[in-house]
């Protein structure tokens, strides 16, 4: 299948703008979704313009996504944590026994926690998951098989 012109900006919003957030709101964490969402689609927004429509599209906005929650998981080290008030949870309130899985997983290293998410949250394959961390299929296995390995040591 050839390139071809991709949809207009706003449709490519709505089609892939439920997905993204259902990926930042694990891969980024709720206090961090929000702000990751807008930072990812307007990188998207940005580069737009010379994208040409090869069927990838899905693939091309999680992998900035990916990029954003990672440069976001590394930013969080170096941000001040305020202590007085604690933030409303932009969408996701898990359960409290959901809460503990959610918390391990917002731990995992970067490519882990992307990998996990992709694979058990948003139930992409393995290829998939290679092209948005810019790996091969085998390290994108071990991405996944080594957070799940990682969550079950922590949950147990």
């Amino acid at each position: 299948m050839g390139a071809r012109t991709p949809p207009p900006f706003e449709r490519f919003l709505a089609e892939h703008g439920g997905a993204v957030m259902r990926f930042l709101m694990v891969a980024a964490g709720p206090e961090g979704a929000d702000d990751a969402y807008q930072e990812t689609f307007l990188s998207a927004w940005r580069a737009y313009p010379r994208v040409l429509d090869d069927g990838r599209l899905d693939r091309w906005i999680l992998r900035i996504a990916a990029r954003t929650a990672i440069d976001q998981h590394r930013g969080r080290a170096r941000r001040a944590i305020p202590t007085h008030d604690v933030p409303e949870r932009a969408v996701y309130d898990p359960e409290p026994a959901d809460a503990a899985l959610w918390n391990a997983v917002g731990r995992l290293p970067a490519k882990q926690r992307v990998a996990v998410v992709m694979r058990h949250v948003l139930d992409r394959p393995y290829d998939e998951i290679a092209e948005v961390l810019d790996c091969s299929d085998e390290a994108a296995r071990a991405s996944v098989s080594a957070g799940l390995k990682t969550l079950r040591g922590w949950m147990t």
